[in-house]
């Protein structure tokens, strides 16, 4: 699994992806938390940040926020539009559309 590189334990991976597979059950905060990001080291965090940017755009986008679940697991769901948006809106700091990897930190980190 990619997220190994990162230090995160399959088993708090698979809880973090238990808590929110229903549709509107997902929480950023609570997800980096279960998972462990939250509590990982700022270099940890950027190669997640590199996992999760799947289009090596140096942000990560709305349509890859759509399947960040996936990136943790193959076959979990897509966030719904209004989680994704929720999401986006979240991490979008600067208000241009995306996320930077500073964004990224930061919301990984509160």
């Amino acid at each position: 699994m990619a997220f190994a590189s990162v230090g995160l334990k399959d088993a708090d991976i698979a809880a973090a992806l238990d808590g929110c597979k229903d549709a509107g059950k997902f929480n950023h905060k609570t997800f980096f938390k279960t998972c462990g990001l939250s509590g990982k080291s700022s270099d940890e965090v950027k190669k997640a940040f590199a996992i999760i940017d799947q289009d090596i755009s140096g942000f990560i986008e709305e349509e890859e926020l759509k399947l960040f679940l996936q990136t943790f697991k193959a076959g979990a769901r897509a966030l719904s539009d209004a989680e994704t948006k929720e999401f986006l809106k979240a991490g979008d700091s600067d208000g241009d559309g995306k996320i930077g990897a500073d964004e990224w930190a930061a919301m990984v980190k509160q």
